[in-house]
């Protein structure tokens, strides 16, 4: 194979179209991959990181699994453990996690834009047009590149399929080179036989369960189960998964994100709320964080659902849930316009005794910006826009609320429980690394 670096790009100078082949990158624990990248003091130990209002965990370091702590575990059940082994807690820091991600994408983008970003520590890219012979060897050079670029580790799985780099990322994480192909594999069966069905990708809790009771328990099993049956007595998706798992390619790189149809913004609270104010102050946040999200994505929004919840759980309180849905006169993404009907549906749902857990937005009916001038359209309207756009830009260069409306708060009692947060933020130059000289 014929490749030439040239300003960090990977030119593919090979004239012949190989097997086809799926890379799955996989940030290894992820979250806390990215603590350990500005705290070097930390690499080695065992470190847990924790959901919104540190409840349950959500990442885990491979010191920390030894220990026994499960992932998606209840804090308060793993903090004796945590205790007695020193090990370290960070609440979760999705502004942080976010900015790396995207560092980690771009980074993959520069050998092939074909490109399919699954989720914010997964990509599927494509290879094929690289050597069957030296596919690995690439891998192993996409695996260095990025921790070299970014500081992230990560376990790479290459096959024919989307579902077999799945199953051959697995496999990678449990190997010192990380990286692991399954191309050219002649026969993949006793590969599969160690694969559990619930651990197939795409096989959910009802599936596995109807699996099983059919005597299928692993990858392989459901590889080899005939066409036949698996069509008259599943669906269509499980057809899929055992033709993949067969190398035949059913499932297809999705290089377009497409278009979000709603945006949802709700959080849990560090302590409950029973005072209007107080929920006001956060649908108001929550309604400029949604809007500052479609405005990036050049969106408008046709309705707005409000709603708010006590906990379901405190047997002591009685419980209440309830949602406004009002439709904007003309679709907006505006965060004063927005916000006025926000709060104007919040008043007409809430109650007063109650003790609240939790609030949020929804905006529905989502559709591009680009030529939504009406009838109605005036200067007024460009004055808006241009202060909307000067918003995000001055938030963006100096930090998210830099610029904010005063029904927000500034001291937001309700705000999320952040007791172990790093507060490490990538866009201030204090968390640069430092060389002191000797």
């Amino acid at each position: 194979m014929n490749q030439i670096f040239l300003s960090g790009e990977l030119l593919l100078m090979s004239s012949t179209q190989c097997t086809k082949k799926i890379a799955l990158i996989d940030c290894n624990s992820f979250y806390v991959s990215c603590e350990r990248l500005f705290n070097p003091k930390i690499r080695n130990k065992p470190v847990v990181v924790l959901s919104s209002n540190d409840g349950c965990i959500i990442s885990r370091s491979n010191e920390a699994k030894a220990l026994g702590i499960k992932m998606g575990e209840p804090y308060f059940k793993a903090k004796d453990i945590i205790l007695k082994n020193n090990v370290h807690i960070f609440s979760s820091n999705y502004s942080l996690y976010g900015d790396l991600s995207r560092r980690v994408m771009r980074t993959l983008k520069r050998f092939n834009s074909e490109i399919e970003i699954y989720s914010i520590d997964e990509a599927f890219l494509d290879l094929s047009n690289f050597p069957d012979d030296e596919v690995e060897d690439v891998g192993k050079e996409i695996r260095s590149i990025v921790l070299q670029w970014t500081g992230i580790p990560t376990s790479i799985g290459i096959a024919k399929t989307k579902t077999l780099s799945k199953v051959a990322n697995h496999i990678a994480k449990k190997t010192k080179s990380g990286v692991v192909s399954l191309i050219g594999v002649k026969d993949i069966d006793p590969i599969l036989e160690k694969v559990a069905i619930n651990d197939v990708w795409g096989i959910g809790k009802q599936l596995t369960k109807f699996f099983v009771q059919n005597g299928i328990n692993n990858a392989k099993q459901l590889k080899n189960i005939s066409n036949t049956w698996i069509k008259k007595s599943s669906n269509v998706l499980s057809s899929r998964t055992a033709m993949e798992l067969r190398g035949i390619s059913c499932i297809s790189l999705e290089t377009q994100s497409s278009k979000r149809k709603s945006c949802v913004v709700s959080r849990s609270f560090a302590k409950k709320v029973e005072k209007l104010q107080e929920l006001q102050e956060s649908i108001t946040s929550y309604c400029l964080n949604a809007a500052e999200k479609i405005r990036s994505e050049s969106l408008i929004a046709k309705s707005i659902t409000i709603f708010i919840r006590t906990s379901p759980f405190q047997n002591q309180f009685a419980y209440y849930s309830n949602s406004k849905t009002i439709d904007f006169p003309i679709a907006t993404n505006n965060s004063i316009e927005i916000v006025k009907t926000a709060l104007t549906g919040l008043k007409s749902i809430f109650k007063n005794g109650y003790r609240y857990q939790k609030a949020g937005i929804m905006l529905s009916g989502l559709s591009s910006s680009e030529g939504s001038k009406n009838l109605f359209s005036s200067k007024k309207d460009d004055k808006i826009k241009n202060l909307m756009r000067s918003i995000d830009n001055t938030n963006y260069r100096f930090g998210r609320s830099t610029l904010s409306l005063a029904s927000a708060e500034i001291n937001k009692k309700w705000n999320i429980k952040k007791q172990h947060s790093s507060k490490i933020d990538t866009a201030d130059f204090n968390f640069l690394p430092t060389i002191k000289a000797i």
